[in-house]
């Protein structure tokens, strides 16, 4: 066989399967397209996007509206569309109590360093010993948000975290060097549509787009006081004791209950992007250039008006002493007027900061673990549930794995109108991992019948609780904030 008849066998091959696959859309859903015309489509619309809208893994469509899509009755040989169902809710209680044992195992090793703990510590640890468990804490973290679909933002992106514009008015500052470590998630980065007074519309309202993050995770765990003396006097050449009163004065904008031996986890929702400085916990309010012209035009006005009407009356100092005094002190309460004018302003943008902050606040600590956790398993029971849907009814091999993400990622589009990043290799390392997909020595991907899938997985879960593992450390005792490693 020649290449050239080869390259055509191919793509006939590739064409026919993306006709079979178009038995994932509904009824009503627009035609799929064909292979050429589909991937033409994801590569201008999805897999080439401009750098304000990166396409994510993220799935935004809850797991039973897939499950109500994928088990409709046409789309399956007679009676399986039933055992599907059953197999998809056997699959999600399955990922559900995996993710339970990996959250009993964090939980365990976060307990040390969190600050709402009410339970008594039995046992110390050394530094070294909390040097590991912290580690263990932001990689467990870490690997929850991953498998949840968040994206990382590099905490030294100051173009991404410390911006100029704000949606709300403010001028935020935030010191970074003030942490040890930190680490920062979002998931869902879009548009939130607002609205605003316009003057060339004769005051009425128009919308306009924010960009926000829909979720925004934050972890986080203050430097030792003594570690930023050590750093102000390498960096700022300053004595001890000047190093000290700096990094005092640097503290004061933290509030007094956040302890630098804890770790902090927070989770927000509909963030402005412009705005993302307002979740950190030393996020210093400043005075915009307007706020600072406006502020310093109505103090000098005041003063210079103030200063005038005195002079005349304290130049009788010698003949009205008591016009002269009461000139003073009406001068005196102009300048402490202009000056609280600045603080109530100052005031007025921390009122903002917290209103806002309060309706994006989701979740802290050790709620922050649970909701990602039960965000994790969901993800992976989504992507499972869409490989499936396509192995469970079409011979493939692993040199098909291309064309059924394309497949797939153009269902989404054409079903749902999401453009995702389809994670297709690790749907697949989950289900043969648990038997449900069999990999042949020539890349043949054989799948159990869903009848067959459901009961393999009610197996795997009779067998759940005798395959943990022993709870006792080496030691003898209980484990106390080391880590369990949770059954494979």
């Amino acid at each position: 066989m020649s290449a050239a008849d080869f390259a055509a066998g191919r793509l006939r091959q590739k064409q026919n399967l993306f006709q079979r696959l178009s038995e994932l859309a509904d009824f009503d859903a627009k035609p799929a397209p064909m292979a050429d015309d589909a991937e033409r489509v994801l590569q201008t619309d999805i897999l080439q996007p401009d750098e304000k809208r990166k396409r994510e893994r993220f799935i935004p469509v809850t797991r039973f509206a897939l499950l109500d899509r994928l088990t409709k009755p046409f789309l399956w040989n007679p009676g399986q569309a039933a055992e599907a169902r059953r197999f998809f809710r056997y699959l999600d209680y399955w990922r559900q109590q995996q993710y339970f044992a990996l959250l009993l195992d964090l939980e365990q090793t976060y307990e040390t360093f969190s600050p709402d703990s009410d339970l008594l510590m039995t046992r110390s640890f050394s530094e070294d010993e909390r040097a590991s468990l912290k580690h263990r804490v932001f990689e467990g973290v870490e690997s929850l948000l991953q498998r949840a679909n968040y994206e990382r933002i590099d905490p030294t992106d100051v173009e991404m975290i410390l911006t100029r514009d704000s949606h709300y008015g403010l001028d935020l500052t935030v010191d970074m060097k003030a942490f040890e470590q930190i680490v920062i998630y979002y998931r869902g980065a879009s548009n939130q549509k607002y609205e605003r007074r316009s003057i060339r519309k004769y005051l009425r309202k128009e919308e306009f787009n924010v960009p926000i993050f829909q979720r925004l995770f934050l972890m986080f765990k203050l430097k030792p006081f003594e570690m930023r003396v050590e750093e102000a006097m390498r960096e700022n050449k300053l004595s001890r004791e000047a190093a000290e009163k700096w990094v005092t004065k640097r503290c004061q904008h933290l509030p007094p209950s956040v302890n630098e031996r804890n770790i902090y986890l927070k989770l927000f929702k509909n963030i402005p992007r412009s705005d993302v400085e307002m979740v950190f916990p030393n996020t210093e309010v400043r005075f915009r250039p307007l706020d600072k012209l406006r502020l310093g035009v109505t103090a000098g006005g005041g003063l210079g008006m103030g200063a005038v009407g005195a002079a005349g009356k304290i130049a009788l100092l010698t003949t009205n002493p008591i016009a002269a005094v009461g000139a003073l002190a009406g001068l005196g309460g102009i300048l402490g007027r202009q000056v609280m004018g600045f603080f109530n302003q100052k005031q007025r943008y921390m009122i903002v900061m917290a209103q806002n902050l309060y309706f994006h606040t989701m979740a802290d600590n050790r709620g922050v673990i649970l909701k990602i956790a039960a965000r994790g398993a969901e993800e992976d029971v989504k992507e499972e549930m869409l490989l499936y849907s396509v192995l469970a009814k079409e011979k493939s091999t692993r040199a098909d794995l291309p064309s059924i993400d394309l497949a797939i990622e153009t269902y989404l589009t054409r079903t749902f109108g999401v453009k995702v990043d389809y994670e297709i290799d690790d749907a697949l390392d989950r289900l043969i991992r648990d038997g449900i997909v069999t990999e042949k020595p020539d890349g043949t991907l054989e799948t159990l019948p869903p009848a067959a899938a459901a009961k393999h997985i009610d197996t795997k879960w009779d067998r759940f609780l005798d395959d943990l593992p022993d709870q006792t450390n080496a030691e003898g005792y209980e484990s106390e904030g080391k880590p369990i490693s949770p059954a494979a």
